[in-house]
């Protein structure tokens, strides 16, 4: 079993930058795709961004394509979110996701991911 620790939340003003940590522990990330997904209270969860086991490939949504970057790190079994450019529709509880059993419904749909950190509040006002 694994552990998803997030980390790096805060609040800050609109157009300012954030970089989310995701620790994994327990169990190795790299063969997993990996993923970030945000809710606010009452929503669904939201797909952020994804990438594929090696790094090769990444996903974003298009709300936040140019604006953020994921990448891992498999020494480190570590996953990060960059985020620039910040905006008040960008607050949300951000957490990161693992796959270990193939990503049946592709790295975009949360139904993919076995295991999920607690989250970390992000929070932009404007």
């Amino acid at each position: 079993q694994v552990r998803l620790v997030e980390s790096g939340g805060g609040s800050v003003q609109a157009g300012t930058s954030l970089t989310l940590s995701c620790a994994a522990s327990g169990r190795s990330i790299d063969t997993s795709g990996m993923g970030w997904f945000r809710q606010d209270p009452g929503k669904e969860r939201e797909f952020v961004a994804a990438i594929s086991w090696g790094g090769g490939l990444t996903f974003y949504a298009d709300s936040v394509r140019g604006r953020f970057t994921i990448s891992r790190d498999n020494i480190k079994n570590e996953l990060y979110l960059q985020m620039t450019g910040l905006k008040p529709e960008d607050t949300a509880v951000y957490s990161c996701g693992i796959e270990y059993t193939g990503a049946k419904y592709g790295l975009r749909s949360a139904l993919s991911y076995d295991y999920w950190g607690q989250g970390t509040q992000v929070t932009v006002s404007s």
